[in-house]
């Protein structure tokens, strides 16, 4: 790699990051501008993305998101890495071509052995009639194609088609608080419109970068989930600057983007469950020490809601509530400046209740290390 390349420190990679996140203020666009900006925001359980777009945009409100999910401008379904994501209705249709391998590979690889000499095209075609008449969640999905395969198990044949086919979750799956068990629909069913026949790879990889960037070509597959991205990110070269960061690794990022300056002060944030910023880099040391990743991605596919001090990962935080009751709870990894603490303190009370209006109190609770 030639050493003429300009080198981004590991904090200036921070700052361009946190700038294409809207992490270093918050945004004045609409909720569904952000979406498509961010494509999407992983979206497992129901209330991460609205924190998401909380820490992210001015004067959001639940209902903003909401009114989006329910209008089909904004979807939830299995997109990037095969996982849950919050996308718009018009990115779904582009996206889901793009990333149709990525899901049959990992259904393949999940449940391949419980569908050997069984065509899962053939699953899908019949998942698509059964869900085109009258949307069903999963279970029953699988209970229905058992009467057409019965020595087959119920949850591969409903993944089949989740992965082969192209599933939305019906609302309000997907809405603030409901955690019941999502009806499915075929995307192209369910949004009334085809999708792309004629996606970009390039596009999005630009899209990605305008989102995430700078960034490595393994980051672009870690985010994706997609391999061979090679010819694509050669094809937009034109419209590329590459740097390089402190390991030599090779950077691309849009040619027209001013980096922000390293020294641009970030205040504390409080990132979501599963916020994509931890998920889409093959190295996070540009957002979390790796010293910090076990107490934040858990043995069992859990990625924890973050603090960010100073743009980095530097603690984790949850909500509890009863009736009357709500608690935030900040675990740091290491104390911070008094101004950090008070700033973080302020931001918590508002997040807290911005999450739960209705309690009668409201308390924010601070775990070791203390300050």
């Amino acid at each position: 790699m030639p050493s003429s390349l300009p080198m981004l420190s590991l904090k200036a990679l921070n700052r361009a990051t946190l700038q294409r996140q809207h992490l270093i203020g918050r945004s004045g666009m609409p909720a569904l501008d952000m979406v498509q900006h961010l494509i999407g925001l992983q979206a497992q359980m129901p209330n991460p993305p609205y924190v998401g777009l909380w820490t992210r945009l001015q004067n959001f409100e639940k209902e903003d998101l909401t009114r989006l999910i329910k209008q089909k401008q904004v979807v939830r379904a299995a997109l990037m890495r095969s996982t849950l994501h919050l996308v718009s209705g018009q990115d779904y249709l582009q996206l889901r071509p793009l990333i149709k391998t990525v899901l049959e590979r990992q259904y393949l690889g999940s449940h391949g052995k419980q569908m050997v000499g069984l065509d899962p095209l053939e699953v899908t075609r019949a998942g698509r009639e059964l869900l085109s008449q009258t949307p069903l969640n999963n279970q029953e999905l699988g209970r229905a194609l058992q009467q057409k395969w019965p020595d087959r198990d119920a949850q591969a044949l409903g993944y089949a088609v989740r992965n082969f086919e192209g599933l939305i979750h019906v609302p309000p799956a997907g809405t603030w608080g409901d955690h019941r068990s999502p009806l499915l629909v075929p995307g192209e069913v369910y949004l009334d419109a085809e999708l792309d026949p004629k996606p970009s790879l390039g596009n999005l990889l630009l899209r990605y970068l305008q989102a995430f960037g700078p960034a490595t070509l393994k980051d672009m597959t870690v985010w994706s989930g997609l391999t061979h991205l090679k010819p694509a990110l050669t094809e937009i070269q034109p419209a590329l600057q590459v740097y390089r960061d402190e390991q030599g690794k090779e950077l691309f990022d849009l040619a027209e983007v001013i980096l922000p300056d390293p020294e641009t002060p970030i205040p504390p944030k409080f990132l979501p469950d599963f916020d994509n910023i931890l998920l889409s880099h093959a190295d996070r040391s540009r957002i979390m020490a790796p010293d910090f990743k076990a107490r934040v991605f858990t043995s069992n596919g859990i990625i924890r809601a973050t603090v960010l001090i100073d743009g980095f990962v530097q603690g984790i935080w949850k909500v509890q509530q009863n009736k009357k009751r709500a608690s935030l709870q900040i675990e740091m990894f290491q104390t911070i400046a008094a101004a950090d603490q008070d700033l973080l303190q302020e931001e918590g009370q508002k997040l807290l209740h911005w999450m739960t209006p209705d309690a009668e109190k409201h308390e924010l609770i601070w775990q070791v290390p203390a300050f």
